[in-house]
């Protein structure tokens, strides 16, 4: 599915990434935890295709395509999605009219017809359902004024109905409550799959108590240094990472 080789990149000539070599089959659920200002979220915007970002060296495979040359919009397409760890506001545009967006570029990408009124708001209803989203918060401009709650189920909602390949989640437990991260984290296992992929970014072992990962990577200093299953991640929230500091996987 995903396959990273010896990724490096920079900004504003400082490299950030530097040999990133990793690999999510179909199906699975991968963990990259990680101290402050080791990578993990500069990875996700490289990934994404964010324009602050220089790729120096290195290969992205997403089902053995190179979407390193392909534009943000089309790596969309693709099948790639990005949840931030801080969504933008978007004043002016409402959610709905956002999602009806996205939902009409995706398909006319894979050369379908656009969605009628009727079917986009039969989706939207039901994916939204259990993750506790009213008409109300939908008819509001796309992440204004939301609680940070609200805007994790937003992304999630984005993810159920555009049903992409790769879901990368960039800590996406940040800023939830108890009851909140439990709700999103619902929503992202409801969307597990064989025929789907996710690499969740995240600090903090509490959230792959809710989203249990089949694997977990440690980034440090710009590279996984160390793979393991699931109580890898135990052991860092036991340790921390200071015993992976100048390591090599």
């Amino acid at each position: 599915m995903l396959e990273i080789r010896n990724l490096h990149a920079r900004i504003e000539e400082r490299e950030i990434l530097k040999g990133v070599n990793l690999v999510v089959p179909a199906g699975e659920v991968h963990a990259v935890m990680g101290r402050n200002g080791s990578g993990k979220s500069t990875l996700s915007y490289v990934l994404a295709g964010k324009e602050d970002y220089e790729v120096t060296e290195g290969e992205v495979l997403l089902d053995g395509v190179n979407i390193l040359e392909m534009e943000p919009s089309e790596r969309a397409a693709a099948g790639l999605f990005l949840a931030f760890q801080y969504p933008i506001e978007i004043p002016g545009v409402a959610t709905m009219t956002f999602l009806k967006a996205a939902m009409n570029a995706q398909r006319k990408a894979r050369g379908e017809g656009e969605l009628s009124t009727p079917d986009f708001m039969r989706a939207v209803k039901d994916a939204g359902r259990d993750l506790h989203i009213d008409q109300d918060m939908l008819k509001r401009a796309l992440n204004v004024g939301f609680s940070g709650g609200e805007k994790k189920r937003a992304e999630i909602l984005q993810m159920a109905l555009l049903k992409p390949k790769m879901c990368v989640l960039d800590e996406t437990d940040s800023g939830l409550d108890i009851d909140a991260l439990k709700v999103v984290s619902d929503g992202v296992n409801a969307l597990r799959g064989p025929d789907r992929a996710m690499l969740v970014i995240t600090h903090y072992q509490r959230l792959l108590n809710h989203i249990v990962p089949d694997v977990v990577h440690v980034f440090s200093d710009g590279r996984v240094v160390e793979s393991g299953d699931k109580d890898l991640a135990l052991q860092l929230e036991a340790k921390g990472y200071a015993g992976f500091d100048g390591a090599t996987a």
